[in-house]
């Protein structure tokens, strides 16, 4: 196990009704602050209504941003940058799911900094600080509203890169399940893919002796599974248990705990992200796609703990498959689980044109070799590419 600290700064305020708290949390650090969110469905269902009426309980005044699509724009960006800076805001509220996170913590680097915000995600700067962000969560997916982890697209290239630094973490986050009662299937599916990818980055590592976080990863994966089931196929849109575990499962896949001690992979993030920069994919559909694929690849790798994750996790009965067999066993079992929820498999059933593999193989290593589990060269990223066509 690796020497590590741990630390969380995010309140986690969890339950029924607790946005009616966002005004009061949100009076602790600022009257007037930058109000962020995509202006869909959080509109139309009457929950940012809600969530306004707590501001102005609590005296709290503030400028309104909407627009944020997935896979949120730099262009959405650089308007809240400059919203800040002109009206003089000090601190930014997200209500949405990661996507609007995302780009609430882009602009609030982007606000204390006299340059392109884009020159941290570019790896040109290190983000040190950033205005405080708080978030009310709608979508259960990315785990941002307790994360360091910021991802933006640049429309020009387009290029998908990503900021991970304490100062971007919320101060708090309001997570309330019946927010997401309303949402689409495929949505809460995706969600679900990005739930279990972030873990399974954090699961598949070299390091010897984690078993506590092996269990509780396998653990958590487990639960987001059988609660997909009962949401997406078993007929549980309103199921409040089931929304509550899968919100809960989200923040902690993402918070950090499950990294404690190990070294994860964070190959396959890379390789989606090439996804849905040139094709606009969901990330959690992408990520449906190249982690089954990612896999295969490296199955002569370390096939006693990729065997142990199909038994884990799918319920491969080992004792009737080699490792090779039951780490196979193990991805067919999760492809079919992705198929049951609504999402692609492959490049074919996405739709995807093959014909950029090679160039985003090139562009996925654009800052190095990928992964940590093994690290993957641009022939490695093509390759994996290939096992997911169909």
């Amino acid at each position: 196990m690796q020497n590590f600290e741990y630390y969380n700064r995010t309140k986690i305020i969890f339950g029924r009704g607790t946005e009616s708290r966002t005004g009061a949390e949100t009076a602790v650090y600022a009257r007037r602050i930058l109000l962020h969110h995509s202006g869909g469905s959080v509109v139309r269902t009457g929950y940012l209504d809600k969530v306004k009426e707590s501001l102005k309980a609590a005296g709290v005044s503030w400028v309104e941003l909407d627009g944020v699509q997935p896979n949120p724009r730099l262009s959405l960006v650089h308007r809240g940058v400059e919203i800040c800076k002109k009206e003089k805001l000090n601190f930014i509220l997200a209500v949405g799911g990661g996507s609007v996170i995302d780009s609430a913590k882009a602009i609030a680097i982007g606000a204390l900094y006299d340059g392109d915000v884009w020159d941290f995600y570019d790896r040109k700067q290190t983000a040190a600080r950033a205005l405080p962000v708080a978030a009310v969560l709608t979508i259960p997916a990315a785990g941002s509203e307790s994360s360091v982890s910021s991802v933006i697209t640049n429309e020009e290239g387009p290029w998908k890169s990503s900021v991970n630094d304490e100062c971007i973490r919320p101060v708090f986050s309001i997570l309330n399940p019946e927010a997401t009662f309303t949402l689409p299937p495929f949505q809460t599916a995706c969600g679900v893919a990005d739930m279990l990818a972030h873990i399974m980055e954090r699961y598949f590592t070299r390091e010897a002796h984690v078993e506590l976080t092996d269990e509780l990863c396998e653990g958590a994966m487990r639960t987001i599974i059988r609660n997909a089931r009962r949401v997406i196929t078993g007929g549980g849109e309103r199921d409040y248990g089931a929304r509550a575990e899968l919100m809960w499962a989200g923040s902690i896949a993402h918070n950090n705990l499950l990294s404690t001690g190990r070294i994860g992979d964070w190959g396959s993030h890379a390789i989606e992200h090439e996804l849905s920069a040139l094709f606009d994919i969901a990330h959690g559909a992408g990520l449906a796609i190249v982690f089954p694929a990612w896999i295969r690849y490296n199955i002569k790798e370390d096939t006693p703990r990729l065997a142990r994750f199909a038994a884990k996790v799918w319920g491969v009965d080992g004792a009737y498959y080699d490792y090779e067999q039951a780490t196979l066993e193990g991805v067919l079992r999760m492809k079919n689980f992705f198929t049951s929820i609504g999402l692609p498999v492959s490049f074919e059933e996405a739709g995807l044109d093959s014909g950029k593999i090679p160039l985003m193989a090139e562009r996925a290593v654009k800052f190095g070799p990928l992964g940590n589990f093994r690290r993957l060269d641009a022939g490695d990223v093509e390759a994996i590419y290939r096992l997911a066509l169909k």
